[in-house]
């Protein structure tokens, strides 16, 4: 059987795509040929994604979304069927941290807006695309966790909570949509360089956090998770559904 990573012609929607991983996820997947639909809230930073993924020699569109609206994911889904006919592929790549404190001291609305984001807007974007999936057959969905989904990282608990959470919707998705041919796959990353953590991972505390948990002894590059999420989105893993792809430099060896 002849390995497929081609996936020209293909259509992808890639959400948080504006800067840090996703764009690292939609210039990946532009490499291998994906025409792009790409979203964030950030208008000027999701046009230069765009601008960088078309150089590669393909079609791309921008649409700039709320993730945590259900009437905005519902628009972005409907927006991307009109221009491109189809969607062959989601990554669902949009969440965020939350606030960085103990969970004695969280309240309602620190748990609200992480969940919304990394857990709920997540489920309702494969809900949308899901359908036009099982109308054709076929499709590939892929979430990006984390490795807090697997291990507790302290004063992160609705983060940790929110990929758990993405990690078993994963494999709830691929039981109930693999006969009607569409996949759901994850990813957990470890620590990786982003602008939102540089500062931070430069600093003493953080080259101490790096030299204790990350056998490597490195951060990862949003650029070393592009090829797992393209190898999840082609041909190549037809036989992989609610799998859970670690990237994390042995992280969770530790």
């Amino acid at each position: 059987m002849a390995i497929q990573i081609d996936l020209a012609g293909t259509v992808a929607l890639v959400t948080g795509a504006s800067r840090g991983l996703g764009r690292a996820l939609a210039l990946a997947l532009a490499e291998a040929g994906a025409n792009l639909a790409l979203t964030a809230r950030s208008r000027d930073d999701l046009e230069q994604t765009a601008a960088a993924a078309a150089a590669r020699g393909v079609r791309t569109e921008a649409f700039t979304a709320d993730m945590t609206q259900e009437r905005d994911i519902q628009a972005l889904v409907r927006a991307t069927l009109a221009a491109f006919g189809r969607i062959d592929v989601l990554v669902n790549n949009a969440g965020a941290a939350g606030p960085e404190k103990p969970v004695l001291e969280l309240e309602a609305r620190d748990w609200d807006e992480v969940l919304a984001l990394n857990l709920r807007a997540p489920a309702l974007c494969a809900r949308e695309v899901g359908r036009a999936m099982v109308e054709r057959r076929r499709g590939c969905i892929v979430n990006i966790a984390s490795i807090g989904a697997l291990t507790p990282l302290a004063r992160l608990g609705p983060y940790c909570a929110s990929k758990a959470g993405l990690v078993q919707l994963t494999r709830v998705l691929a039981l109930e949509l693999a006969r009607y041919g569409v996949r759901v796959n994850a990813v957990c990353p470890g620590y990786v360089a982003t602008p939102m953590n540089e500062a931070f991972f430069a600093s003493p505390r953080g080259q101490e956090v790096i030299q204790r948990s990350i056998p490597m002894r490195r951060l990862g590059e949003p650029a070393e998770l592009g090829p797992t999420v393209v190898f999840l989105a082609s041909e190549a893993s037809s036989f992989m559904t609610g799998s859970v792809v670690v990237v994390d430099g042995g992280q969770t060896l530790t």
